[in-house]
């Protein structure tokens, strides 16, 4: 997963996303002080929407865009502070859960090897 934060982002740069997101959610994008970017395949954004909103103060929008790779892009706007934390606990959150899942595969794979030299 990729991460970037654009502070104070210029008129350009705004319009630009405003463009990509869906022009039914009346967003604008100018009025937002920081914008955070994530970039990954689709569970990782989902969890991450989720995380980034509950964390703090943000609005996330997805990113409308052709990646052959099947990845996706979400928006999290807010205050400067507010999406630098959002992030974070993006990023801290899916390394503990990726962690856990390699420590759980890592136990599996030794109690079936295990069993197989029993």
């Amino acid at each position: 997963m990729d991460y970037r934060i654009i502070k104070a982002p210029t008129l350009g740069t705004s319009s630009l996303l405003q463009r990509r997101i869906d022009p039914t959610l009346k967003v604008d994008v100018s009025q937002y002080e920081a914008i955070g970017l994530m970039q990954g395949k689709l569970c990782d954004m989902v969890l991450a929407c989720d995380i980034a909103e509950k964390a703090s103060g943000v609005n996330v929008f997805d990113i409308r865009g052709n990646c052959p790779q099947n990845l996706i892009m979400i928006a999290v706007l807010g205050d400067t502070a507010s999406v630098e934390t959002a992030l974070e606990c993006v990023a801290l959150r899916i390394a503990d859960q990726n962690k856990a899942f390699l420590r759980k595969g890592l136990e599996v794979w030794t109690w079936d090897l295990l069993v197989w030299q029993m």
